[in-house]
């Protein structure tokens, strides 16, 4: 099944400061919409998927404030995370009262991940393979991680269709004059990857699976408070100066198509999974 990579929310790293994520770090958790409830069941689902026994280990590069992996440490599996943001990782170490021996936490480039060769029986990514200069390299260096029969979980939250839809909003009006050439950009590179293919090629087997599905539910006011921080790649690819030139004509947008801005949008969001297995010698 070929990555649906276009439905990826995030831009790609190079495009945009490198400090981004250090940046949005002190709003990220509560600007996405994976609570803690679901992150729990969605890693019941990861466990079941693998297989896991209590020797299994982890590792997440892009791990941020740890969202997707917390669960998994909670519960003593031996996690590694890996992120350029320290800010980011700083606020996941901020969840423990002590951080734990079970999770190991390094700054640094994800694309060469500083690890030996079999390292891991488990790779999990979600929103990444996108946020890195050279993906293919970065698949490579997975497969060198990976123990023999290892699994990839290439992960991602799909946004809820009526978050699409306001952002859709906000990208038509850059469109009308011409500001989103950045943003074009990037979905042209995002739509680049192949990541299927790619990992198929090298003997991986793939299958596809619905790890959890729930709703999601915001005000209009909510999602432009997101907006106005500039939570999220869509926001920080414009720059600064057109960006405070658009953000009033799109609140005044929507003000008037919502009606109010404490309308409420609701729609179902998806966490998702391609699961490539590693061939058992590799």
């Amino acid at each position: 099944m070929l990555l649906c990579s276009a439905l990826l929310p995030f831009s790609i790293i190079c495009f945009f400061d490198l400090n981004y994520y250090d940046r949005i770090a002190p709003i990220y958790d509560r600007t996405r919409w994976l609570t803690a409830s679901v992150a729990e069941e969605v890693a019941d689902f990861i466990v079941k998927l693998v297989g896991a026994t209590p020797a299994t280990s982890f590792l997440e590069p892009g791990v941020g404030t740890g969202l997707n992996v917390l669960p998994l440490v909670k519960r003593g599996y031996s996690v590694t995370g890996i992120d350029v943001s320290g800010e980011m990782l700083d606020r996941f170490r901020q969840k423990f009262d002590e951080v734990p021996a079970n999770l190991h936490l390094i700054q640094a480039d994800a694309s060469q991940l500083p690890f030996l060769d079999r390292s891991f029986d488990v790779v999990l990514t979600v929103h990444m393979i996108h946020a890195v200069a050279d993906w293919r390299k970065f698949l490579d260096e997975i497969d060198r991680v990976l123990k023999p029969g290892g699994f990839y979980l290439q992960a991602q939250w799909i946004t809820p269709p009526a978050r699409r839809e306001f952002e859709g909003y906000f990208r038509s009006i850059l469109s009308g004059e011409d500001r989103d050439r950045r943003l074009k950009q990037v979905d042209a590179a995002i739509g680049a990857i192949d990541a299927d293919s790619y990992l198929r090629q090298k003997g991986y087997s793939s299958s596809y699976h619905l790890a959890k599905s729930w709703l999601v539910s915001n005000t209009v006011e909510e999602l432009l408070g997101c907006f106005r921080s500039r939570a999220y790649g869509l926001c920080w690819q414009v720059e600064d100066e057109v960006f405070d030139r658009v953000m009033p004509e799109f609140e005044s947008f929507c003000l008037e198509h919502y009606g109010s801005l404490q309308t409420e949008l609701s729609s179902e969001a998806k966490f998702e999974i391609w699961l490539y297995t590693a061939k058992m010698s590799h």
